[in-house]
C-alpha cells in the first residue's frame, strides 16, 4: 500500500472540515439530530438527579431521583424507570415509560404510601410531574412527528426553530420556539407560546459536560413565567452503555425497583 502522502492528508482534513461546517437548511433534518443528542446518546444510561421546585411565593421543595434509560430500537422506542429516594414523603415513588414512536406512550405510577400502581393516561402527559414544573412528557421527550418544525433563524452559535402541535387540542401551547445548539445539537432553550402569543413558559440548559463522549446537559430549569414558580435541576453521576437489561423496564420494578443499577459507581 502507497503511503498518504502530505498533500493528500491536507485535502482529507480540508473535506473533513467542510463536513463539519457544513449549516443545515433542513428543520425536519435538525430536530431528527437535536432528538438524538438530547434523548439517545448511547444505547442506554443512567443518571442522578436532584430537584428543587420553587413556587410563586419562593417556596422550596426538594426532590432527588434516579433515571435508567434503555433503547429498544436506534432512534426508536425506548424505555425509562425513574425511581424516588428523597424526600421521605415521596420516597419509593417510581415512574415507568415505554415510549413508543408509532402510538402513545404508555406510562405507569407507582404510589408507595396507597401501594397503588397508577395509569397515567395520555391527556396526562403535560401535567406536573411530582408537583414540579417539569412535565411527565419531558422525561421521555417529545416525539418529532407531533409537530411541524420551522427554520426561522441561524446564528452562529444556533438554529433558531419555530414549531406548531400538529394536534393543537391535545396540548396546552399554541406554538414553541427552541434554539438548538450548532455544536451538539442539543436544545440550548425553548420557550412555549399561549394562542395570545405570550411565553408562558420556558425551558433553559445552563450546563453541558461531555460525558463518555457525549455532550450531556448537567444543568437546567423550568420557567413558569405566568405563575412565577420554576424548578431547577442538576443531573449527577451520569454513565452510558452500562448494559441495564430490558427486564429492569418492567411493572415488577414498580414495587420492586432494581437496586443494583440505582446505586451510585463507585469512585
Amino acid at each position: 500500500m502507497k503511503p498518504i502522502t502530505p498533500i493528500l492528508l491536507l485535502l482529507l482534513a480540508s473535506a473533513t472540515a467542510l463536513a463539519e461546517d457544513t449549516t443545515l437548511t433542513d428543520a425536519e433534518r435538525i430536530v431528527e439530530r437535536a432528538n438524538l443528542a438530547a434523548y439517545y446518546a448511547g444505547a442506554d444510561g443512567r443518571s442522578e438527579v436532584r430537584m428543587i421546585i420553587t413556587d410563586g411565593q419562593g417556596r422550596q421543595q426538594r426532590r432527588q431521583f434516579t433515571v435508567l434509560r434503555r433503547d429498544v430500537d436506534d432512534a426508536g422506542d425506548q424505555q425509562f424507570l425513574v425511581v424516588f429516594s428523597q424526600p421521605a414523603d415521596v420516597r419509593g415513588t417510581v415512574f415507568l415509560v415505554d415510549k413508543h414512536i408509532d402510538r402513545d406512550d404508555d406510562r405507569w405510577l407507582y404510589l408507595p404510601g396507597l401501594d397503588l400502581v397508577k395509569r397515567i393516561s395520555a391527556g396526562d402527559k403535560r401535567t406536573s410531574f411530582v408537583g414540579a414544573h417539569y412535565f411527565y412528557e419531558d422525561v421521555s421527550g417529545r416525539r418529532p412527528g407531533d409537530d411541524v418544525h420551522r427554520l426561522v433563524d441561524t446564528t452562529d452559535e444556533f438554529y433558531v426553530l419555530e414549531h406548531a402541535p400538529r394536534d393543537a387540542a391535545s396540548v396546552e401551547f399554541a406554538a414553541y420556539t427552541t434554539w438548538i445548539d450548532r455544536a451538539t445539537f442539543l436544545p440550548m432553550k425553548i420557550e412555549y407560546r399561549n394562542a395570545s402569543g405570550n411565553v408562558y413558559r420556558r425551558v433553559e440548559v445552563f450546563e453541558v459536560e461531555t460525558i463518555d463522549g457525549h455532550p450531556t446537559v448537567t444543568k437546567s430549569r423550568v420557567s413558569d413565567l405566568a405563575g412565577g414558580g420554576k424548578t431547577d435541576m442538576q443531573f449527577r453521576y451520569i454513565a452510558y452503555d452500562i448494559g441495564i437489561p430490558a427486564d429492569v423496564f418492567t411493572e415488577r420494578s414498580l414495587r420492586n425497583p432494581p437496586r443494583e443499577w440505582l446505586e451510585r459507581p463507585a469512585d
